[in-house]
Order: structure tokens, then C-alpha cells, then sequence
């Protein structure tokens, strides 16, 4: 039996002691870590919390977020999961990971105060995060669900302006098949007499009933606010920059001079970017003519951060492209329908096909639709157990790519012991490499990067990321509300 931890163990000791802290990875319920979080003075992390629900769309969102609250000149913590390969990457202050230093001595302090009360490795990673915003001073925090979002543990703080991004079936085990029933849980993260945006382009419409019901004022995508493309222009208003448009239909910001708004596009890959990003502007935008933010900043200068926040705005493992010597490896987290359809539309937007794909999943996911979706981009298949208590082992995995029609199974799926092996297999291949299905699939691709980088001779290996297209240091702005002289 593993002892216990102590403020001198190690963040690997302290994280595997986690793991097994509680008989259950998921516990949902919110009065459990709660009590914990008033014993410590946890339940206000910040003078402005934002909460970020969703099924897909959470993480572009956040970086997004956090990026244009960095560049507005706030000091930002944010809380996201999971991690791809530290968990340090979890709990970032101004989008740096902390230390684990900070991490040990939240946990330290979490154990001492939690007495008998069970908590789940998220719950002690939530707790965690809370202690060291609040211990670090912040002006904003933002804070990323987990699963769900009525139940998740990030949602015992009560936030003052919530963010609701594309929502899907997924976790099916947790949150069942019903996108309406679904978007009840994720509208459970908004508070009464408060304010919450959405970037679904469909909502469902148990999240407006659950608004009006809770007295929560609600900006939806295609009603309160749009977003298009700039091609109709003859000026690009950020030179060497793509930009796009975003549009107010009803939320009062009278204190900008145009309802449409001239933005460059954001640093991450694909369309639906855009989609995300406007949830992220309306956001922040009714925050700033609000004045809920920290400090006041002028019409120009909040729209100057908004653009160098968008501009600036980095996540890995989404359409993240690489060069691996000469070989082409695309590696994306999609891990459900919505996120493989996104998938499927940058390789369609691209024209790339005849991909080795390496591919994982767990068991609670609807994986079929997803391979059904890719299955015409992929000539061979690299499949592995990802030895986590919720993955698919090698024959559920192979039954999955049968029923989805994966034809010729015997010729064209290859079985490994883990994705590492596959990896290594890859790498040998004359192919374009695809990498999908789960955040421990990428997680084990990137550290099998990192390992062939290590094993080889300095020089034997180059393994880099491709840009986004048109990404460039600076850019140059003005006009940014159209109309305006």
C-alpha cells in the first residue's frame, strides 16, 4: 500500500496516490468538495470568475479567453482538463503552467483540511487550483468544467458570467444520449441574475427554458449575436491577416460606436474557430460594457486586446500539424461525433486523404459515428489498448472499426501493444500519419516524440510544428469598428 504523501513527495508520488484516493475516477456531486472548499476559504478565487461549459469548443474557448484577458493587462488563472502530458498544464497563471511546487503544497494543504471527506483526483486537482489562485492574487479567473457542469466540481463556485460552446453527446455513461437533457447539465454552471453566453449554432432549447426559468440573461449565437467572413471587403483591415466579422443583434453595448466589428482570425486552426471565437467576444465584450471587468479600458484599447488575444491564442492537440522528418503527422483530441465532424471538414477543407491513423477511445464514448466519419481519409489503421480503466481493449477497438465498416479488418488494422508501439510503426511508414480519438491517444503520441527525438543522434531527427497559415509576429491595427472614420 502506497504511503501517504507529504509537502517534501514528489507531484508524480502525490498524483499516483490520487488515483487510487478514491474507489470511483468519477463521483459527481458538488457537497463533498464544497465542504472542503468553505473550510478552506476556496469559494472566491478571484474578483471575477468565468465559468466555460460544453462538449466541444471548451478549450479553444478558454485559450482564447484567457489570452485576450492577458492582453487587456489582467492577471489570469485558468483551470483546465485533462492535461496532454503534464499536469502541471492544468493550473496556468498569465498561461504558464505553475510549478510543482505550488501544486505540492496546495495538495498538502487540501489533505490536512479535507479530514474524512472522500474526494476524487478531480475534485483534489479542483481544490488545488482554487488554493493557488486565490493564494497568487488574481484579477480574473477562469475555469474550465470537467463533465457535465450542474455536478462538476468546478461549478461550487459560483461564477459571475458563464460560457456555454457547442454541446454534443458525449460521456454517455454520465450524461446519456439527449442533447436536451445534456444542455439542462451544462446550463446548471449559470447563476440567477446573471449573465451567460452561448456559441452553439443550434441550441437546444431546454438551455433557453433553463434561463428564463433562473432569471440568467442569455446571449445566444444567430439571436443575440453572429459572426462571418470579410470577403465582400476591399480593404483587409489587419494587413497579412485574414479577419472576419463580428456582429451585435441585441446585447447593449452602446458604448461602441457600430454593432459590427472588424476582428483578425484566431491562432488556432479551422473554421469552426470562428464559432468559438464569437462566444469568446460576446463574453467578453458584455463583461467590458458591463464594467465587470477589474479595471475600465477604452473602446479602442478593449478591441486592440481582443485582437491581440485572438491573435496570440495557442492550444495543443487541436489540428495541431507537424513535420516529423519529412512526414506529415496531423494530431487532434477529437473524441466524439461533433469534434470528429470538425476533423472531417479541415481534412475535406485541405484535400488530405490516404492517412495510417492511430487511434484509441474510451469505453463511454460513441465512438462508431467517429470512425464512421474518417473512415474515408484513413488506409490503415494502428490500434492499441490505452491501459486506462475506461478504454477500449483490442477487441472492443477492432469491433468498433468493423461495425463502422472499416473494410479488409485483417489487412488493413494492425493490433499493438500500446501507442507507443504504434507510434513507432509509424514512423516507419511512407505515409501521413493521423492521430485521433482521445486526449490519452495524443498524450501518448507526444510522448513518443519526445522519446524518438531523445533515442536518436543529435540531428537524426526534426520534429516541428506547421504554422497557422498567414501567422505572423505583429500586425497592424485601425478601424476596427466599421463605419468608423
Amino acid at each position: 500500500m502506497q504511503l501517504q504523501p507529504n509537502k517534501h513527495s514528489s507531484l508524480d508520488y502525490w498524483i499516483a496516490w490520487l488515483l487510487n484516493l478514491h474507489a470511483q475516477e468519477i463521483d459527481l456531486g458538488l457537497e463533498r468538495v464544497k465542504s472542503v472548499a468553505e473550510r478552506m476559504e476556496l469559494l472566491e478565487p478571484a474578483p471575477l470568475v468565468l465559468t466555460v461549459a460544453g462538449t466541444n469548443g471548451k478549450g479553444s474557448s478558454v485559450a482564447m479567453l484567457v489570452s485576450v484577458l492577458s492582453e487587456a493587462g489582467f492577471q489570469v488563472g485558468s483551470y483546465t482538463s485533462p492535461h496532454i502530458q503534464h499536469f502541471n498544464e492544468r493550473i496556468q497563471i498569465n498561461q504558464q503552467p505553475v510549478t510543482d511546487y505550488s501544486i505540492i503544497h496546495a495538495f498538502d494543504s487540501i489533505e490536512k483540511a479535507r479530514g474524512d471527506t472522500k474526494l476524487t483526483y478531480f475534485e483534489f486537482s479542483t481544490l488545488a487550483a482554487l488554493s493557488i489562485f486565490k493564494s497568487a492574487n488574481l484579477d480574473v479567473v477562469v475555469l474550465e468544467v470537467g463533465l457535465g457542469g450542474r455536478l462538476d466540481a468546478v461549478n461550487i463556485v459560483d461564477a459571475d458570467a458563464a460560457l456555454i460552446t457547442a454541446i454534443d453527446i458525449d460521456h454517455i455513461d454520465w450524461l446519456g444520449d439527449d442533447r436536451e437533457k445534456i444542455a439542462i447539465e451544462k446550463a446548471g454552471v449559470m447563476r440567477s441574475k446573471r449573465f451567460a453566453v452561448c456559441s452553439d449554432s443550434n441550441p437546444p432549447k431546454s438551455l433557453e427554458k433553463y434561463a428564463a426559468a433562473n432569471d440568467v440573461e442569455l446571449f445566444q449565437l444567430g439571436d443575440a449575436f453572429s459572426y462571418g467572413d470579410t470577403s465582400s471587403l476591399k480593404v483587409s483591415i489587419f494587413k497579412g491577416h485574414q479577419n472576419w466579422v463580428w456582429n451585435n443583434h441585441s446585447m447593449d453595448l452602446s458604448r461602441l460606436s457600430n454593432d459590427q466589428i472588424d476582428l483578425v482570425f484566431p491562432n488556432l486552426k479551422g473554421a469552426f474557430q470562428l464559432q468559438n471565437a464569437s462566444g469568446v467576444v460576446a463574453l467578453i465584450l458584455s463583461l467590458w460594457s458591463k464594467k465587470l471587468l477589474p479595471y475600465e479600458l477604452s473602446p479602442d484599447g478593449m478591441i486592440d486586446a481582443i485582437n491581440h488575444g485572438l491573435h496570440k491564442s495557442h492550444h495543443p492537440g487541436r489540428l495541431q500539424e507537424k513535420w516529423v522528418n519529412d512526414q506529415y503527422w496531423l494530431i487532434d483530441v477529437a473524441h466524439n461525433p461533433q469534434s470528429a465532424g470538425v476533423l472531417v471538414e479541415f481534412l475535406q477543407q485541405t484535400q488530405q486523404s490516404a492517412f495510417t491513423a492511430i487511434f484509441s477511445v474510451l469505453k463511454d464514448k460513441d465512438s462508431i459515428p467517429m470512425v464512421k466519419a474518417l473512415k474515408p481519409f484513413v488506409n490503415r489503421w494502428l490500434i492499441a489498448d490505452l491501459n486506462n480503466p475506461r478504454s477500449m481493449n483490442l477487441q472492443e477497438l477492432t469491433a468498433v472499426l468493423e461495425s463502422a465498416g472499416v473494410d479488409e479488418i485483417d489487412e488493413v488494422v494492425q493490433q499493438c501493444d500500446s501507442i507507443e508501439a504504434c507510434a513507432e510503426l509509424a514512423f516507419e511508414m511512407p505515409t501521413k500519419v493521423l492521430v485521433f480519438g482521445s486526449f490519452f491517444t495524443v498524450a501518448k503520441v507526444f510522448d513518443a516524440l519526445d522519446q524518438h527525438e531523445e533515442s536518436l543522434p543529435a540531428g537524426k531527427l526534426s520534429i516541428t510544428d506547421i504554422p497557422q497559415e498567414n501567422e505572423s509576429d505583429t500586425f497592424v491595427t485601425h478601424d476596427h469598428i466599421l463605419g468608423q472614420s
